[in-house]
Protein backbone atom coordinates (compact mmCIF):
# COMPACT_ATOMS: atom_id res chain seq x y z
CA UNK A 1 0.00 0.00 0.00
CA UNK A 2 1.05 3.60 -0.58
CA UNK A 3 -0.10 4.97 2.76
CA UNK A 4 3.27 6.39 3.84
CA UNK A 5 3.74 8.19 0.51
CA UNK A 6 0.25 9.64 0.60
CA UNK A 7 0.63 10.79 4.21
CA UNK A 8 3.89 12.54 3.33
CA UNK A 9 2.37 14.07 0.20
CA UNK A 10 -0.51 15.53 2.21
CA UNK A 11 1.57 16.44 5.28
CA UNK A 12 -0.54 14.23 7.52
CA UNK A 13 0.99 12.71 10.67
CA UNK A 14 0.30 9.17 11.86
CA UNK A 15 -1.32 10.48 15.03
CA UNK A 16 -3.80 12.42 12.91
CA UNK A 17 -4.68 9.29 10.93
CA UNK A 18 -5.04 7.28 14.14
CA UNK A 19 -7.35 9.86 15.72
CA UNK A 20 -9.49 10.27 12.60
CA UNK A 21 -9.95 6.53 12.12
CA UNK A 22 -10.16 5.65 15.82
CA UNK A 23 -7.23 3.22 15.66
CA UNK A 24 -3.94 3.05 17.52
CA UNK A 25 -0.78 4.86 16.46
CA UNK A 26 0.85 1.43 16.27
CA UNK A 27 -1.73 0.26 13.72
CA UNK A 28 -1.08 3.30 11.53
CA UNK A 29 2.67 2.75 11.83
CA UNK A 30 2.25 -0.84 10.66
CA UNK A 31 0.15 0.32 7.70
CA UNK A 32 2.72 2.95 6.76
CA UNK A 33 5.59 0.46 7.02
CA UNK A 34 3.79 -2.24 5.04
CA UNK A 35 3.66 -4.63 7.98
CA UNK A 36 -0.16 -4.73 7.96
CA UNK A 37 -3.08 -3.41 5.94
CA UNK A 38 -6.08 -1.49 7.23
CA UNK A 39 -9.33 -3.39 7.45
CA UNK A 40 -11.74 -2.92 4.56
CA UNK A 41 -14.12 -0.84 6.68
CA UNK A 42 -11.35 1.74 7.28
CA UNK A 43 -10.41 2.19 3.60
CA UNK A 44 -13.10 4.74 2.60
CA UNK A 45 -12.31 7.03 5.55
CA UNK A 46 -8.57 6.63 5.03
CA UNK A 47 -8.87 7.50 1.34
CA UNK A 48 -11.00 10.55 2.19
CA UNK A 49 -8.50 11.68 4.81
CA UNK A 50 -5.59 11.31 2.39
CA UNK A 51 -7.51 12.95 -0.47
CA UNK A 52 -7.29 9.98 -2.81
CA UNK A 53 -9.22 6.99 -4.06
CA UNK A 54 -9.11 3.57 -2.48
CA UNK A 55 -7.33 2.42 -5.63
CA UNK A 56 -4.61 5.01 -4.97
CA UNK A 57 -4.02 3.46 -1.55
CA UNK A 58 -3.05 0.30 -3.42
CA UNK A 59 -0.95 2.19 -5.96
CA UNK A 60 -3.44 1.67 -8.79
CA UNK A 61 -3.73 5.34 -9.72
CA UNK A 62 -2.07 8.60 -8.75
CA UNK A 63 -3.84 10.84 -6.19
CA UNK A 64 -3.85 13.82 -8.55
CA UNK A 65 -5.89 11.78 -11.06
CA UNK A 66 -8.88 11.75 -8.72
CA UNK A 67 -12.04 13.08 -10.34
CA UNK A 68 -13.02 16.36 -8.71
CA UNK A 69 -16.77 15.71 -9.05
Amino acid sequence: MKIRELMELRGIQGVQVAAALNVSNKAVSKWANGQANPSADKLPALADLLGCTIDALYGRDRPEQRDAS
